[in-house]
């Protein structure tokens, strides 16, 4: 789209930011919205979608039950050597790859997309001539059209008590995944966005500015390339180093929701990476519209980022509390699918000094968990310190007061052990780069973002 239609398009912002979100806005079923011009002749309308010359697109997010205008970009497919990356891809998607590289009818391609999907999920292989049940001509024709990529790493740092933190860089941006072991399980932290939507307060990854959305393949690549360093291969669903996943890494999972549900079915595919749903949690910082569709067409376990019990604080601390309340945040994981006693809701609470942890806010925490009749735990993080943060962490005592007044309340509230502190992969402390930025450009950043969507 020309520069005049970029420009034209932010005028109609008003439109798009109406709350009842009638008029102007529309979406076909399934398919992309649109966003009419108010005078426009009729049929005249923009659509969702910014097309910059690069390799960049621009979306403007569809959400169902409205459209939630936030830009994000994301890396246009393409290689700049010109071959497809296979990772990432579906089943159906690598068979029709095939018969599009004349590699293969749409019956061979069908069996040969099962052969191949298998050698790269469950065995781990990055290169075709290994591939021992294809012809050898076969191998070197995929080999001129194809690859099994995985995140180029920059940096990897071990922490102390063993977490592992990976700063990776694909499609020229760089974003982080964390590793963290544990004596009955090991948990990878994944990332789906570089930067981020959002401008949580006491997170530093919320200071970045939103580079992009993270493909179906980088977030899945993120997966094998750890399962490659812990020596995972082939695959094998018990004794496994990495058992759990967390969507908690850099970025608003469903803020990128169908990069997020093509990667997880992917790693839950039985003839795939074979991770069970119940060891995937996503997390959400309260993205409302969107919860219930993760739900039905993911269905892993949920993880609220809610940190605070008014109005007040947290406006403050996770500023999309303006646009989507706690009272229909706590609405819209009561009608959760498939939430339970036995698949309980997380309510994430960083624990600020002063700010959220009075015994007044842990007595309300219950009355609200209570009140929506929530199957819910309550993980209480100790605030990780980050370099120009204006928070500090509260007390142990206070802390454990908290969490024994939550207890008491009838709710589990055990409190994280800070993991990765010395090299800075702890919760809320992903960030790609070491740049040094001023309270004043923090302050506009956050401004910034939150322009966009409240």
């Amino acid at each position: 789209m020309r520069r005049a239609a970029v420009v034209r398009l932010r005028q109609l912002q008003p439109e798009l930011k109406s709350k009842d979100r009638k008029g102007p806005l529309s979406r076909a079923e399934g398919g992309p919205f649109r966003v009419a011009a108010p005078g426009a002749a009729p049929g005249v309308a923009f659509s969702g979608k910014i097309r910059y010359r690069g390799l960049m697109d621009t979306d403007l997010m569809p959400i169902a039950g409205g459209v939630d205008p936030v830009p994000v970009p994301r890396l246009l497919s393409g290689r700049a050597d010109g071959l497809c990356d296979l990772i990432g891809l579906s089943r159906p998607a690598i068979a029709d790859a095939l018969v599009d590289a004349g590699l293969a009818d749409a019956k061979q391609a069908r069996m040969r997309s099962k052969q191949i999907w298998s050698w790269i999920y469950n065995r781990g292989v990055t290169d075709f001539a290994l591939m021992s049940d294809l012809s050898k001509p076969l191998r070197e024709a995929l080999a001129a059209h194809f690859v099994i990529g995985r995140p180029e790493v920059l940096e990897a740092h071990v922490s102390t008590d063993g977490t592992r933190k990976w700063l990776l860089r694909s499609g020229g941006e760089d974003y982080e995944m964390v590793f963290i072991p544990d004596a009955d399980r090991g948990t990878l932290c994944v990332s789906s966005q570089v930067g981020c939507t959002l401008n949580c307060r006491f997170c530093f990854t919320g200071t970045m500015k939103l580079v992009r959305n993270l493909t179906a393949g980088e977030i899945i690549g993120q997966v094998m390339l750890a399962r490659d360093s812990l020596g995972e291969w082939p695959s094998q669903p018990e004794g496994r180093l990495l058992t759990n996943i967390v969507m908690m890494g850099m970025g608003e999972p469903l803020y990128n929701f169908d990069n997020v549900r093509d990667a997880l079915k992917i790693v839950m595919d039985g003839d795939g990476l074979a991770l069970s749903k119940r060891r995937i949690t996503l997390s959400t910082s309260g993205v409302v519209p969107m919860m219930e569709r993760a739900g039905e067409e993911i269905g892993v376990n949920l993880a609220v980022s809610l940190h605070a019990v008014t109005k007040e604080i947290r406006d403050e601390i996770v500023p999309l509390n303006k646009r989507y309340g706690i009272h229909e945040l706590l609405a819209a994981c009561a009608a959760y699918p498939g939430a339970n006693n036995a698949r309980r809701i997380t309510f994430e609470y960083v624990m600020l000094k002063d700010k959220n942890d009075r015994d007044e806010d842990a007595y309300e925490l219950v009355n609200l968990l209570q009140r929506y009749r929530l199957p819910a735990k309550v993980n209480l993080i100790p605030f990780n310190p980050w370099p120009g943060s204006i928070y500090e962490t509260s007390d142990p005592a206070r802390v454990e007061r908290f969490s024994q007044i939550v207890y008491e309340g009838g709710f589990s509230a055990p409190v994280r052990r800070p993991r990765g502190r010395d090299i800075m992969a702890a919760c809320g402390q992903l960030k790609s780069s070491s740049e040094k930025i001023s309270r004043a450009e923090l302050d506009r950043r956050a401004a910034e973002k939150e322009a966009a969507w409240v």
